[in-house]
């Protein structure tokens, strides 16, 4: 690698909740490089010689990334990327090659990767890749903390009030939901309410926001399904 000015990207400490870089490179000089560079930031680091040695080790809680080698012994690093992508794993992978070529590096943007070097390449432009690798998981672990409260807002509804919230999506005023249900106004009210409580919901575009999100559709009233 060449030399390059270093700054911290983030402190993170040793536990499994802080930020963590994995390396895969069946070379041991690129992993000890890599492994100090990252380090010397103030990042935890697991490296690992086979896709297989990575898949073996627990993976971390919080936000992470994985710099791969496209050229293993054994392994193409953009098939393992494949594999990786088709079970679910969505850990951004930064992609390093001592024989890449433009073609390589185009496949491997266009299957996900957050960057692609060739070998040797500065220390500073890995430790931005990987700030950028790590901002980005960053965004998505809290994007899926986030969703997964909103599911567990919209399971703490009652029936009737997932019923009434479901006719509150389709426009329906109190009074047409109440005939609709064969309530009277107060209690279509009261559940309307209830449901705007326990979802968070600020107004009414910020109901119809989450509940897109959910993938939950509007009740239409009974002349509108004639």
């Amino acid at each position: 690698m060449a030399a390059g000015p270093t700054y911290p990207i983030m402190t993170a400490a040793a536990g499994s909740d802080g930020p963590v870089v994995y390396v895969v490179d069946d070379d041991k000089a690129i992993r000890l490089a890599l492994s100090t560079l990252l380090r010397s930031v103030g990042l935890r680091v697991e490296t690992f010689e086979s896709p297989e040695e990575f898949l073996q080790f627990p993976s971390a809680a919080g936000p992470s990334c994985l710099i791969l080698d496209v050229r293993l012994r054994g392994k193409s690093g953009i098939a393992f990327h494949q594999e990786i992508v088709n079970s679910g794993m969505r850990m951004p992978v930064v992609f390093m090659t001592a024989h890449g070529d433009i073609e390589m590096g185009v496949k491997a943007m266009k299957a996900g990767a957050q960057d692609f070097f060739p070998k040797p390449f500065k220390d500073q432009d890995m430790l931005d890749a990987v700030e950028r690798a790590l901002a980005r998981d960053s965004e998505r672990l809290a994007a899926d903390v986030a969703m997964a409260d909103l599911r567990a807002s919209y399971q703490s509804l009652s029936p009737r009030e997932k019923e009434v919230m479901a006719f509150v999506l389709s426009g329906l005023l109190n009074k047409q939901i109440a005939s609709e249900m064969n309530l009277s106004e107060i209690t279509v009210k009261v559940h309307r309410a209830q449901a705007m409580k326990k979802m968070n919901a600020r107004s009414m575009p910020d109901l119809v926001r989450k509940a897109e999100s959910l993938g939950i559709k509007p009740q239409l009233s009974s002349s509108a399904r004639r």
